[in-house]
């Protein structure tokens, strides 16, 4: 695991090393999180660390257990179509909310990050595509000014993410197709098509859990 920099704030730094390690599957479901092993594997007192396990915690990717370290939170198909469900809620409703506020500002930097999913993909860098198209969703929600439904999305990226971890075997597959819904996603939102925008982000992320689900049928 990396070490910490000092130049940045302690606890977030942990937090966001140790929830990459846990979305990208480098730290498993129920593996525990011995606080001193992991404050000095990442060069840190375990006060930041504490907080960084408590955020962790509250966006549901670790369960603190009484008198025992914390664990890694479990994922299961389950959590992942429930998670599913919560998106499609979530971003069908934000594209209402943002489609009058799209500028060629923002519209550069969707393309930008279609650009980067796109050389993945070329590149066979199948765990650059996953976190690249988390990065699109919550791109997609961050001209919305409510923080909180903003932070609602990002959660439930967050879920979602971990069940493309299990799809891994399918990816070279399945990235290909999300890559060119996401492509049709942002030309909707260039014509400010609300029927259009709205229908491309149904259809993708339909496809999401058929995809999801068509492992399941294969296993």
């Amino acid at each position: 695991m990396k070490k910490i920099k000092q130049s940045e704030t302690l606890a977030d730094q942990a937090y966001d090393l140790l929830k990459k390690a846990i979305i990208m599957g480098k730290l498993k479901g129920d593996e525990s999180l011995p606080e001193e092993k992991i404050a000095a594997d990442l060069g840190i007192s375990r006060t930041p660390l504490r907080d960084a396990l408590n955020r962790l915690a509250a966006e549901g990717l670790v369960i603190h257990k009484k008198g025992r370290p914390a664990v890694v939170a479990s994922f299961t198909k389950e959590n992942s179509l429930e998670f599913m469900e919560l998106r499609t809620l979530l971003e069908v409703n934000n594209i209402e909310k943002i489609i009058s506020k799209i500028d060629a500002s923002f519209l550069l930097l969707l393309e930008e990050n279609l650009a980067n999913q796109l050389d993945a993909i070329e590149r066979d860098h199948y765990h650059d595509f996953i976190e690249l198209d988390r990065e699109f969703h919550l791109l997609l929600a961050s001209p919305n000014k409510n923080s909180e439904f903003r932070n609602m999305i990002h959660r439930v990226n967050t879920g979602v993410n971990r069940a493309f971890l299990i799809l891994s075997s399918t990816l070279p597959t399945s990235a290909k197709g999300a890559y060119e819904e996401h492509v049709d996603i942002v030309e909707a939102l260039r014509k400010k098509d609300i029927r259009l925008a709205r229908n491309k982000i149904i259809v993708h992320l339909d496809n999401v859990e058929k995809r999801f689900l068509g492992y399941y049928a294969k296993n």
